[in-house]
């Protein structure tokens, strides 16, 4: 029986580089193809890290994204701890951009135009695409639940930045889901909470050491 009263601990880690992103394409299902030859390398880095100083602990859950560059990126995190098993959840993806998926940023750009997120989180960036609220509460919603059905080990989520974001601005509670707050989490960088229920403590943000050698 699970202590009513424990504290999950959630980290959140960001994928290596992707190809779709080098390559200007937009990466929803569709676009994305998986990490560069500069993401892997970052991803070893990141693998041989965690191998090293172990900081995971012992007793751990691995989820990703359903994204191609998040599971390329959980395999190497999977490999560092010695774990089999990485559980795919399309909820920690990133921001979907419906008919935007697979186009190029600049025909993306010049067809529904750059989002605004600060004055009008609640449109879709795109025809069948998600708004930046629906994004964040999703997001959100995601990270509670997994990190309350597994209270007594260690979540590990592979995702996206715009995930990232959304547990510090929904977390902190921050004005305008963080937007002025300009949050950029590097590529393989980990930032880690501790509670459960909504209520989280902030333990690290962006720690991309092992990128910097």
């Amino acid at each position: 029986m699970v202590n009513s009263k424990a504290v999950g601990r959630l980290i959140l880690i960001r994928h290596g580089e992707s190809q779709c992103n080098v390559d200007g394409i937009i990466g929803g299902l569709k676009g994305c193809t998986g990490l560069s030859a500069e993401g892997k390398k970052q991803a070893r880095k990141l693998q041989r890290r965690l191998t090293h100083t172990g900081e995971l602990g012992d007793n751990i859950v691995i989820y990703s994204s359903d994204l191609p560059r998040a599971i390329e990126t959980a395999k190497y995190v999977a490999r560092a701890v010695g774990i089999e098993e990485v559980f795919k959840d399309k909820a920690l993806k990133e921001l979907d951009p419906g008919e935007g998926d697979g186009m190029a940023w600049k025909d993306f750009l010049d067809k529904y135009g750059v989002p605004n997120f600060k004055h009008d989180p609640d449109k879709p960036v795109a025809d069948g695409g998600e708004s930046w609220n629906h994004m964040m509460d999703r997001a959100r919603n995601t990270m509670v639940k997994i990190t309350n059905r597994h209270i007594d080990k260690t979540v590990v989520a592979v995702c996206h930045g715009g995930v990232i974001q959304a547990s510090m601005a929904r977390f902190l509670r921050l004005e305008n889901n963080g937007v002025e707050a300009n949050l950029r989490p590097e590529y393989t960088s980990i930032t880690e909470w501790r509670g459960r229920n909504r209520v989280f403590r902030l333990v690290r943000y962006n720690d991309y050491g092992h990128l910097l050698g």
